[in-house]
């Protein structure tokens, strides 16, 4: 019945999607449904970070539909086994890859303490390549946000006591590395005056160090009334996957040279059809990028597939090659 249900869900995922203008056929691997971060470890391996209680980092080979390593999370992160930390974001710097998590609160405006980390993990190398956890998990990001100057005018200790998907909530969902060296948090959740936030994160290291955070000037991006829902930095530019601050809503790709008085354009020659991507990340050696698609809501035998037992999720994953 598991197999049966397996491959009938691969298929529905799979089959669904029509063929893609610059972008490769996807591919199913076997794993959460709502993969929402992930980076490449090298050329053959990455490694997806999810938004449930499982807490738990999957590592893949391209192409190939099992995890080949794990690394649980929860005794680094310090949250209970079954409270979930939210992952969102990720961004590599060198060997070092940082994760972000939501710092929202639920759907019903509930605090929820285990969702407020910002940590680090170091790739080690090998056939294939491990993780092992840096510093330590840092609990006081959103404190450091809406206690910094740079940020007052967002108010975003106000946001971070709304529900996460609430007009004005707070949804961390985009984290990309800076070419000196520091970071971009990327927000699905406030919108300022229909755009987007983003905010740099100038000393990541330090924090992992358990430092306080400093900020840049935080930039403000028009993607047409859509929120960040995962933004890397892919040659000399960014792409950025737009899509509702809310649950419900359309998902564009946009590039963005990085530059806070340049606004993003969009990818126009990316169909994203019935995807609902969290997760982009590039591929070494060239201009592709991958895309996960968060499948939990996809419906299965009636059942939806974050709902459906571990062992029988699955998520989509996309190859594109946008132009420059």
């Amino acid at each position: 019945m598991k197999a049966l249900m397996k491959s009938a869900l691969a298929a529905l995922l799979a089959g669904s999607l029509p063929a893609h203008s610059g972008a490769l056929q996807p591919a199913t691997y076997s794993g959460p449904c709502d993969a929402s971060a992930a980076v490449a470890l090298d050329t053959a391996h990455f490694v997806v970070g999810d938004d449930d209680e499982r807490n738990t980092l999957h590592i893949y080979r391209q192409g190939q539909a099992q995890e080949v390593g794990s690394l649980d999370l929860s005794q680094f992160l310090a949250t209970a086994a079954d409270k979930e930390s939210d992952i969102e974001g990720v961004a590599a710097i060198g060997t070092r890859i940082y994760w972000i998590t939501s710092h929202g609160r639920n759907s019903k405006g509930k605090a929820r303490p285990s969702r407020h980390r910002f940590f680090a993990t170091e790739i080690v190398p090998g056939q294939p390549p491990t993780l092992k956890p840096v510093g330590q998990a840092y609990v006081d990001l959103l404190r450091d946000m809406s206690e910094a100057k740079p940020l007052k005018p967002y108010r975003l200790g106000d946001a971070g006591r709304l529900a996460a998907e609430a007009e004005g909530g707070l949804n961390i969902e985009g984290l990309a590395a800076t070419p000196d060296g520091a970071l971009l948090i990327g927000l699905r959740n406030p919108l300022r005056q229909q755009r987007a936030l983003v905010i740099p994160l100038l000393n990541p290291g330090e924090v992992i160090a358990d430092s306080r955070a400093r900020f840049g000037t935080p930039i403000e991006l028009d993607l047409d009334r859509r929120g960040i829902r995962s933004i890397e930095r892919i040659g000399a530019s960014y792409l950025i996957v737009a899509g509702p601050s809310a649950d419900r809503g359309s998902f564009a790709l946009f590039r963005w040279s990085g530059q806070s008085g340049d606004q993003p354009t969009p990818v126009t020659e990316s169909d994203l059809k019935d995807l609902r991507p969290e997760a982009l990340f590039g591929l070494p050696g060239g201009n592709r990028a991958q895309l996960l698609s968060d499948d939990g809501g996809v419906v299965i035998g009636g059942v939806e597939c974050k709902e459906l037992p571990e062992a029988d999720q699955s998520f989509r994953s996309l190859t594109i090659m946008p132009k420059e």
